[in-house]
């Protein structure tokens, strides 16, 4: 294909003045809708979850509403009515649907739990929330930059125009992602961002409408515009109007390449950095960046270039050399730069060397892909008679291979053939675009008589299969050490020898056997979910046993988290236990565990109380109409993305919800990768639900380690007389030599590990701030502290609050003075 990009049209009343205040327009407009995109999906989860499934269907919504929008309004709005007058109503139609979604949202999730079931029969209801939330405001979203280009017409100047409109959109929508992740919802909270990101349609909206007063509009030079332009390059190749010509075709594999390089380098690189929402916030932040320049960059090239279709053909081409170059940055570069997360307490230092590294890997391609689209829109104005209906084509062609890229990524391909893999078919997408584009020029070099010109189509078709080929077997997989270590993987080098690495639809899973005490280890995501060494197993139990001792007839457990299946092994070998509920996201989980993990949890993947679910553990508890004796939540560490929900007001109501009478829950807390605001927010949090709480610590070395939060809606009696007497029975033979595994001769050297209540820590908790749906503070805190280690820090001034508890231990009196000193000499002992 062959087509020049015409000259500048005889009729292009636009005011070359006005031109960069409509840039600043899109810039706004695009720091709005990346605001209503983090905000709606953070809300959203809470509803139908944070499983990939569940983002899938978020994210399928939200751009297909945007690619619906592009094709369809632009069908539907008179070119006759002000481009500038429709975009404002646009803005503001935007912005008041963001607000009504903020104050909607609750009601949608009370029907929504009241009507689905958990698992994943669901996955239809959690769809038509998606759509009915996010695809009005989305369509209108879609619509804003087609109905722009009506006034900025398909001339040359007008197709860079629109790119640059393009970019500065881009460019906005960096500015929102850092303003919402490191500002809005750090600070404030969800509703606070919604009102930003309202205020701002608001505003445009109204200077949209000023600038339509300086600058009329008359429907004729649309007309006009497309006729010169036609008549400029009359006898080149016409390009089809449909969606499935060849520049549709090849800019909607660059959009799937985009999207799905997204989601593989994001999953890659925040095992490298780290899973904070910072990280995410980064890792998104230079997308948008190297999209931003690229387009820029694609803008200016328009006006100068008269063959756009072989300058998208070659940028096609590059991509597969970026490609290539992010996989082995990522899987070969960065894990082994010398860089300790540990080195600095300051999280802003951390944040800038992390920038570096993110652009160091994702930058070459970013530009490459945000260079694609003015491109395309200079291949295909031409013969477009509406500007509208021809950006609006690219424009949806472009977000539709985004939807396949994303979705297909992140439930197909990297869960199927695993990331190494994933990205040399991403590099076989971006040959297939560059083929698309560069194929015609090389028949038409082939066709001439020429030997220069035979030679040059030869070198064509030769470079579109060579290099590729050789970028595609340059890519090579993770190292397995990475999944294990994540961003301790430099410090952690020839430390373990490697027995499993594999990479599922939610997470990566490695186990690795310690080669100074030949400890098994068992990683989710670049960090220790479970181990056999003591201290571990120790905590994995001690989520069992309290609530299993306690209560008197511990029939019904559920098991919030699979990891190694140790605490759910607990339940295995106690006597009382008919049904044993494990809610797991990964599926990959329990199989790596039922193999290296069989004797300690006591094959308890294989027991037949046992059932496992397969879903988000928050979306299961507010969707099934199961209660429980016992619920034990040992969730990831509240500073990864996505934890967060696990440890809120609203997630703990719901839990409590969900316990039979005199049922009980325990919840893990680190105290390492913390800091006081993040260990006081959960245990106030916490205690707002369950004022009866009590804490139970793990130690490690003697020193605080891990913290348990018990909790039950009435208040908690612990007979300890009537548990020795049960410990007593033969059946509960098994428990007593578990206990004793662990370090605890005696139920009285469990319940030594008492470390407060809520009543005697009230003083310690009164600056706590309370972690809820509304603005998930716990995963900002948590973020700014992963790297400190202040454990035993944290855990002497919370022991300064503690006194025995009189109204927790009931018995005789021997007992209680027994448990008294068995607590003081417990505390000696660190």
């Amino acid at each position: 294909m062959n087509v020049e990009t015409p000259r500048e049209s005889p009729t292009s009343p636009v005011p070359r003045s006005l031109l960069p205040l409509l840039l600043l327009l899109f810039f706004g407009s695009g720091c709005a809708a990346l605001i209503y995109e983090i905000v709606w999906f953070q809300l959203l989860e809470l509803i139908i979850g944070s499983s990939a499934v569940s983002l899938a269907v978020l994210l399928e919504t939200f751009m297909g509403g945007m690619c619906l929008g592009s094709l369809i309004l632009p069908q539907m709005i008179s070119p006759r009515r002000h481009p500038l007058r429709v975009y404002a109503l646009l803005e503001f139609g935007i912005g008041l649907m963001g607000i009504f979604i903020l104050f909607g949202l609750p009601e949608v999730a009370r029907i929504y739990s009241a009507h689905v079931n958990g698992g994943m029969a669901g996955i239809p209801w959690r769809g038509l929330v998606a759509t009915v939330c996010l695809l009005p405001p989305t369509v209108l979203m879609g619509a804003t930059l087609p109905i722009a280009a009506r006034w900025v017409k398909t001339s040359q100047r007008g197709i860079s125009w629109v790119g640059f409109l393009y970019g500065g959109n881009i460019v906005g929508a960096l500015f929102g992602c850092l303003l919402a992740g490191f500002y809005l919802l750090r600070i404030y909270d969800t509703m606070t961002a919604t009102y930003v990101a309202a205020a701002i349609n608001g505003i445009i909206a109204l200077a949209a409408f000023a600038l339509s007063i300086l600058a009329p509009h008359d429907p004729k030079d649309e007309l006009q515009a497309s006729s010169a332009a036609a008549e400029q390059i009359a006898g080149a190749p016409r390009v089809p109007k449909n969606i499935l010509s060849p520049v549709h075709i090849a800019i909607a594999l660059s959009g799937l390449t985009a999207l799905g390089a997204e989601v593989v380098w994001t999953r890659l690189l925040s095992l490298i950095i780290g899973g904070t929402v910072y990280t995410f916030s980064i890792i998104l932040a230079v997308f948008l960046f190297g999209l931003g320049i690229g387009s820029g960059i694609g803008s200016i090239w328009v006006q100068k270039s008269a063959r756009p279709s072989v300058a998208l053909g070659w940028c096609q081409l590059f991509l597969t050399a970026a490609v290539a170059w992010s996989a082995y940055t990522i899987s070969q570069s960065l894990p082994y730069w010398p860089i300790y997360p540990s080195m600095t307490v300051s999280q802003w230092l951390n944040f800038q060397i992390d920038l570096v590294r993110c652009l160091w890997a994702l930058l070459p391609a970013t530009v490459l892909w945000g260079m694609s689209f003015p491109l395309a829109l200079a291949v295909a104005a031409p013969h477009g008679r509406d500007s509208a209906r021809l950006v609006g084509g690219i424009y949806a062609a472009n977000t539709l291979g985004g939807i396949l890229g994303s979705v297909g990524f992140s439930l197909y391909f990297i869960p199927l053939i695993g990331t190494q893999q994933s990205q040399r078919l991403l590099i076989g997408f971006s040959t297939a675009a560059a083929l698309l584009m560069l194929a015609p020029l090389a028949w038409q070099q082939g066709g001439k008589k020429s030997f220069a010109a035979a030679l040059r189509g030869f070198l064509i078709i030769a470079a579109l299969i060579f290099f590729p080929v050789m970028f595609a077997r340059s890519v090579s997989k993770i190292p397995g050490e990475l999944i294990a270590s994540g961003r301790y993987m430099f410090e952690d080098l020839g430390k373990s020898q490697m027995l499993y690495a594999g990479e599922g639809m939610n997470f990566s899973v490695a186990v690795s056997r310690r080669l100074s005490d030949n400890a098994i280890g068992f990683h989710v995501s670049g960090m220790v979910e479970a181990s056999t060494e003591i201290h571990d197993m120790r905590l994995q139990r001690m989520l069992g046993y309290i609530p299993a001792l306690i209560h008197p007839h511990p029939k019904s457990v559920l098991v919030v988290g699979c990891g190694a299946g140790v605490t759910a092994g607990t339940f295995v070998i106690e006597p009382e236990t008919e049904k044993i509920v494990i809610c797991e996201l990964e599926p990959l989980v329990p199989q790596i565990a039922s193999i290296y993990f069989a004797i300690p949890n006591c094959n308890v993947l294989q027991n037949p109380r046992t059932h496992i679910v397969y879903d988000d553990a928050r979306h299961y508890i507010q969707t099934t109409h199961d209660t429980f004796d016992i619920i034990t939540s040992d969730p990831i560490h509240p500073w990864v993305k996505g934890s967060a929900p696990l440890y809120t007001r609203e997630y703990f109501e719901s839990v409590k919800g969900h316990l039979n009478p005199g049922g009980l829950v325990t919840q893990w807390l680190p105290l390492g990768e913390s800091d006081f605001s993040v260990v006081k927010s959960v245990i106030a949090t916490f205690f707002e639900v369950f004022p009866n709480g009590t804490l139970w610590v793990n130690n490690y070395n003697g020193k605080g380690y891990d913290l348990v939060l018990l909790g039950q809606a009435e208040e908690t009696k612990i007979n300890l007389d009537q548990i020795d007497q049960k410990l007593e029975q033969p059946e509960f033979s098994a428990v007593v030599q578990s206990l004793q595994s662990i370090g605890f001769p005696s139920a009285r050297d469990l319940f030594a590990t008492y470390s407060g209540q809520a009543r005697d820590l009230a003083p310690w908790l009164k600056d706590a701030r309370i972690n809820r749906d509304r603005n998930l503070r716990l995963q900002y805190l948590a973020g700014f502290y992963s790297n400190k280690a202040l454990a035993d820090v944290i855990f002497n001034d919370m022991l300064r609050y503690r006194k025995f508890p009189n109204n927790l231990f009931v018995g005789s009196d021997e007992s209680k003075e027994a448990m008294k000193i068995a607590i003081d000499a417990f505390s000696t002992k660190r």
